[in-house]
């Protein structure tokens, strides 16, 4: 296999794993049977960046009256006539997130119990959701929002502070909806597939509590506003706890996960002559360091045959941290790629794409970028050093200049980070 053929097969994987988490794919299967409303209605809320397709994928599939609102990230709306679209803005919150939050509250006030609510969550409702804790501004939210995502602190850490300090999270959004029935959809975007990490949970109970917030903010030794720390301190941030009676009529239905794309392109390699490995679907950690250990394991391959026979693609998802010290356009997984070019020293026949499923790495839209034997002489051919630019937090930049960058636009969906890399034989 040619170099082209090697780079055109990795896109290819990727684009599976991203069509086997579409929503016109996954979401009609969990919809209620409309036997189910009796006299009631169907509300349809929601928030992420696969929102709007998941909403688009209801009004398909649902022929009885439908209404409601669900917030996605600017640009990544559809058509949809029955269910109301907005959007705002990712991963740094503003106020139409907000706003939007606050109608999503307003939406499913006054519910009855033959009335059923269908919220839809995909990653990136997080920040589409900043609805303030009272005694909190929206920009208190914004400086701890870009300071945990600069912190190095893993997505749970990060969505254990957001649940504390909102509105709508933790529980908050269906505990709302008493006394109707909530079937929440879920796409995982996190490691371990956890509900209450999916979107801060404004659906599920949350047993971690406002001291853990509060010891997350100082153990990456963040300093954020004073109205922040009283809610900690004070415990006024307190989520929905598991057993409460507001919560005992919502379920979850997970639809799509990380490992489901990873099969998916697992099944692609093997139909092109790969063996395929799949490391695990929640990889954490520093960007920089997964991508040493990658580039260590694809070594081995190349070199020693072991643990796996050449020609075979590794994959993997989950989703790394970088802790930002430079001034580059990141983000975490070109940064992983670009640690991995480095390591492997241009080893023939060992390529690698990395990127996230919802098109957007870091706060670039671009997805994420490309490896291949010869990244690291085109770069110092054209005056870029690799380590400057991982020293920098400048992958995209690094990739962007190669021509190496993989843009895909709005996926419409999100399962998180996607890596694979495929080695072609041993050496």
């Amino acid at each position: 296999m040619n170099p082209t053929a090697a780079t055109e097969l990795l896109r290819r994987l990727f684009a599976a794993a991203i069509a086997s988490a579409q929503p016109a794919r996954c979401v009609p299967a969990h919809l209620p049977h409309p036997q189910e409303l009796g006299s009631g209605r169907l509300v349809v809320i929601g928030a992420g960046k696969a929102s709007a397709a998941m909403a688009r994928a209801v009004q398909d599939h649902w022929a009885g009256p439908l209404s409601g609102l669900v917030v996605t990230r600017y640009g990544y709306s559809v058509p949809c006539e029955r269910i109301e679209i907005v959007e705002a803005a990712h991963p740094v919150p503003d106020d139409a997130g907000a706003q939007a939050a606050q109608r999503l509250l307003e939406t499913v006030q006054g519910l009855n119990e033959d009335d059923i609510v269908l919220c839809l969550i995909s990653g990136g409702g997080s920040a589409l959701l900043p609805l303030p804790i009272k005694g909190l501004t929206l920009s208190d939210k914004q400086q701890v929002n870009r300071a945990l995502l600069a912190s190095g602190a893993s997505i749970s850490e990060i969505n254990c502070v957001r649940r504390h300090l909102s509105a709508i999270k933790g529980g908050r959004l269906a505990a709302a909806c008493h006394p109707a029935r909530v079937i929440t959809l879920l796409l995982s975007d996190v490691p371990g597939d956890n509900p209450m990490d999916i979107a801060s949970g404004p659906t599920v109970a949350d047993p971690t509590t406002c001291q853990d917030a509060l010891e997350i903010v100082r153990r990456y030794g963040m300093t954020p506003p004073p109205a922040v720390l009283e809610v900690l301190e004070s415990g006024r941030g307190e989520s929905v706890k598991p057993g409460d009676a507001r919560l005992a009529r919502a379920e979850t239905r997970m639809i799509a996960t990380p490992q489901t794309a990873l099969e998916a392109a697992a099944s692609v390699a093997r139909e092109h002559g790969f063996a395929a490995h799949i490391l695990g679907d929640a990889w954490e950690g520093e960007a920089r360091e997964v991508g040493k250990v990658l580039a260590g394991m694809a070594l081995q391959v190349a070199q020693r045959g072991q643990p796996f026979q050449a020609p075979c693609v590794l994959l993997s998802g989950g989703e790394t941290t970088v802790t930002v010290r430079g001034q580059g356009r990141g983000g975490r997984n070109v940064e992983c790629v670009l640690s991995l070019a480095i390591a492997l020293r241009g080893q023939s026949g060992v390529f690698a794409l990395m990127g996230d499923t919802d098109g957007v790495d870091g706060q670039e839209e671009i997805a994420g970028a490309i490896a291949t034997p010869d990244t690291l002489s085109r770069a110092w051919a054209q005056g870029l050093p690799p380590l400057a630019h991982l020293a920098n937090n400048n992958g995209h930049g690094f990739f962007e200049a190669l021509g190496d960058s993989v843009v895909t636009g709005p996926t419409l969906t999100n399962v998180n980070d996607f890596r694979v890399v495929l080695i072609q034989s041993a050496a």
